[in-house]
């Protein structure tokens, strides 16, 4: 492997570093034997339900795994019995071989001919088993995760076999299920798919449909654009040529008994390509209304279609194309001069497989199809007392994106793009465009395309070093001596598009203990056609005949806390913080007094909590057993930053399977059971209230908890003609902030910047001015 002072990268192209020395609801496999008996050797009162899912994503470049160490006193030294670690996704071979012993099982060649594979993921083990692993197996090497024993520490000489967990369509009989396989060492490092795993369960999950995929997305375009009354439709509004013709198949989403998931239903919109020389022409400017169509994606074929209204195509607008200069009939800037990022000394992170140090902090790359990035055990390595964790698990786990139009076809745009379409399968390989300078270490993703077959999305996932301006500066007026640091960041990042739009997921690192997670909005709005002379209340004109209806964006972060708190351990608590102006009187005499009062949310149900900018509302994660050198509870901040609530009526039919949405606040005690907020399934769901609303209706107990925050944060977008053709991006997020955390700022430690100490001369300067020389 190159070193990075041997192989320089520029932006886009993979870096490759040196290696350091060193469960879903709904339906869910729950049987003992779906775990395993080493669970069981290490706590036999776990629950064994299935466990949390993270799909494959792999290194561009393996890391070969550190040497073995000596033997610590009192502890035999054991073999490397795995090479990978229990968190680490899913290779290639592993989902061949998940996808084969699944297949193989089917009872019928009908059966196995019918199986389409939407996920593929690894079935998360235990946190006592992510403890023994980081103890003793893989980096960071930390046996003070493990608790202490009476007699010393009982270690077992391999981790446990790595499990697959699989979502799967029978496309004949509309039934899907999930499987959970094992896969044993060998079966892991097969490359042809000879071996087969083991099936340790499968269920049937009834009254579901899971997500879309985008071979069903192809079809149905297909069905559509060969269906006779479509194309007469089509020839009403002086198109021809089915080839400008685009049908995005949006879910139907659920508003009556009709879309119930006894059928695999799609709604689509559709939209009409000028004819130009333009290599990326903006079809989205032309959207088709009037036509009103239902697909059966099962069966892949138009089972209601009615041309109810005549809308005339919008006119071509000269300004609906967004590619350089000519092509879209406009001319470039040239007045930007060229901007380089150079490290000559190579970046300061350190990557062994999917573990990543830097500044610090260490934590764990993982990649789901439905979330995307995954951040697990993020650590920060505080002097003398060592790493100290801060958040087992870290996502974004669902997004909502609900019209404000009453109008057809605009009321039904209710879009669940992760938990209908998955926000990890659509991520974009960043060989086709980045935004990343430096140097950069891309991440590969895995999956499984609806057949069983192996996808790969290269450069998936995009780590690199920003620099973030000033991170702390002070001069002294007295004597002119001044003091200025330079802030740098470690962000980790993927990109997906969804339909129209592009969503940005990063995660950034700071120096002072802070963790960002940002949301990046852009891509195309999705527009409506207006009649001659019509305009609409419910959007913005954009051009002649054709207008983008106010929408909103939700995300929900779920983030598994672990405060200074081992993985086994449960000592965290929450703890409401508001501004509040002190009463008139004896001590307000001045009336400027205010202060921050605590409340302790002691339940489920105190803890559904609304963002209030008025009282500077904050929460904070607290360790109930460590306390800082003033004698308080160690914590970390959660900092709103833009926020908003849904913009619709109570019984809006969106917020039946969204009813999440009406907290920015909700925090539960951890459950394997409880990853998505409207439960695993939202794809046509007929039940209200699925999910994170009904699991807080059991009022379990917070006051010493192993604590998980779910965070809704939106932004309401009334479109703008800036917007158009191609949206300048948009930036929604939050701050996990050290509280108590740290005994002073843990950033005075950064040195001064070399370019600072080369341009001083390496001595301060005293600034002379007239109040200096007074003085």
């Amino acid at each position: 492997m190159a070193t990075t002072e041997e192989k320089a990268t520029p932006c886009c192209s993979p870096n490759l570093l040196p290696p350091r020395a060193s469960g879903a609801k709904g339906g869910a496999p729950r049987s003992e034997a779906a775990v395993g008996e080493w669970i069981a050797a290490a706590d036999p009162k776990r629950s064994a339900s299935a466990a949390t899912a993270i799909s494959p994503l792999v290194p561009v470049e393996d890391v070969k795994d550190p040497p073995a160490k000596a033997s610590l006193p009192g502890i035999p030294m054991m073999l490397r019995a795995q090479t990978r670690h229990p968190l680490d996704p899913l290779s290639a071979a592993e989902i061949s071989v998940a996808v084969a012993t699944v297949r193989s099982a089917g009872a019928t060649p009908e059966v196995r001919d019918s199986m389409r594979f939407v996920e593929v993921v690894l079935l998360e083990p235990e946190k006592n088993i992510v403890a023994l692993a980081d103890a003793y197996f893989f980096p960071p090497f930390q046996p003070s995760l493990l608790p202490r024993t009476k007699g010393g520490p009982v270690i077992l000489s391999k981790l446990p076999p790595r499990r697959a967990r699989l979502v799967v369509y029978n496309k004949k009989s509309n039934e899907t299920s999930i499987w959970i396989v094992e896969l044993s060492e060998v079966h892991a490092a097969t490359r042809g798919g000879h071996h087969r795993g083991k099936v340790i369960s499968s269920e049937v999950v009834p009254d579901v449909q899971p997500p879309m995929d985008a071979i069903e997305y192809a079809e149905c375009e297909a069905a559509v654009k060969n269906y006779p009354p479509f194309i007469e439709a089509m020839r009403k509004r002086g198109v021809d040529d089915m080839d400008l013709v685009m049908v995005d198949a949006w879910c139907a989403g659920y508003h009556s008994d009709a879309d119930a998931p006894s059928r695999r239903l799609a709604k689509p919109l559709i939209f009409c390509r000028t004819e130009s020389d333009c290599p990326m022409e903006n079809g989205y400017a032309r959207p088709v209304e009037g036509i009103y169509i239902l697909v059966d994606m099962q069966n892949n074929v138009i089972i209601e279609f009615e041309d109810r209204k005549l809308v005339p195509l919008p006119p071509a607008d000269p300004l609906r194309n967004y590619t350089p200069g000519e092509t879209r009939g406009g001319v470039d800037r040239s007045d930007i001069k060229p901007l380089h990022i150079l490290q000559p000394e190579g970046p300061s992170f350190r990557i062994n497989g999917y573990f990543v140090e830097w500044q610090k902090w260490s934590f764990r790359i993982g990649f789901t199809p439905r979330e995307g990035l995954v951040i697990h055990s993020a650590a920060y390595i505080d002097g003398s007392r060592g790493r100290r964790p801060v958040a087992h698990r870290l996502s974004f786990v669902e997004m909502v994106v609900p019209y404000g139009d009453p109008n057809e076809p605009h009321y039904r745009k209710n879009a669940f793009d992760a938990g209908e379409d998955g926000l990890g399968k659509n991520a974009h390989s960043l060989k086709r465009g980045c935004d990343c300078l430096g140097y950069i270490k891309y991440f590969d993703a895995h999956f499984t395309n609806y057949t069983g077959g192996i996808e790969t999305i290269e450069n998936c996932v995009c780590l690199h070093e920003e620099d973030h301006g000033i991170l702390w500066k002070h001069q002294d007026w007295r004597t002119g001596l001044a003091e200025v640091r330079r802030s740098r960041r470690l962000t980790v990042s993927f990109i997906c598009t969804v339909a129209n739009y592009e969503y940005g997921f990063f995660w950034h690192f700071y120096q002072d203990g802070k963790i960002e997670a940002e949301v990046k909005l852009t891509g195309i709005l999705s527009l409506g056609a207006l009649q001659p002379g019509e305009s609409r209340k419910y959007g913005t004109t954009i051009a002649p005949g054709l207008y983008a209806p106010v929408h909103q964006h939700f995300f929900v972060a779920r983030m598994d806390m672990a405060v200074d708190c081992k993985p086994t351990e449960a000592f965290n608590q929450v703890i409401e913080v508001n501004a509040k102006v002190e009463d008139p009187g004896q001590n307000n005499v001045h009336n400027n007094a205010f202060y921050a009062e605590e409340k302790l949310l002691k339940s489920e149900l105190e803890a559904m909590r609304d963002c209030d900018p008025f009282s500077a509302r904050h929460w904070i994660v607290r360790n109930t057993r460590t306390v800082n050198r003033t004698g308080q509870p160690t914590g970390y901040k959660l900092m709103p930053g833009l926020n908003c609530l849904p913009l619709a009526g109570p019984e809006a039919k969106f917020l039946r399977r969204a009813a999440f949405l009406k907290h920015n606040l909700w925090v539960t005690p951890y459950s394997r059971d409880e990853m998505y907020p409207g439960g695993e399934f939202p794809n046509q769901n007929p039940r209200i209230n699925e999910g994170l609303v009904t699991w807080v209706k059991k009022n379990r107990s917070l006051e010493e908890a192993d604590i998980v925050l779910w965070y809704v944060f939106g932004i309401t977008h009334i479109p703008r003609l800036e917007d158009w053709p191609v949206m300048p991006v948009d930036r929604i997020g939050f701050m996990l902030m050290p509280h108590g955390f740290f005994n002073c700022s843990p950033a005075v430690d950064v040195p001064p910047s070399a370019n600072e100490i080369e341009k001083d001369g390496g001595s301060p300067k005293l600034i002379q001015n007239g109040l200096l020389a007074k003085l």
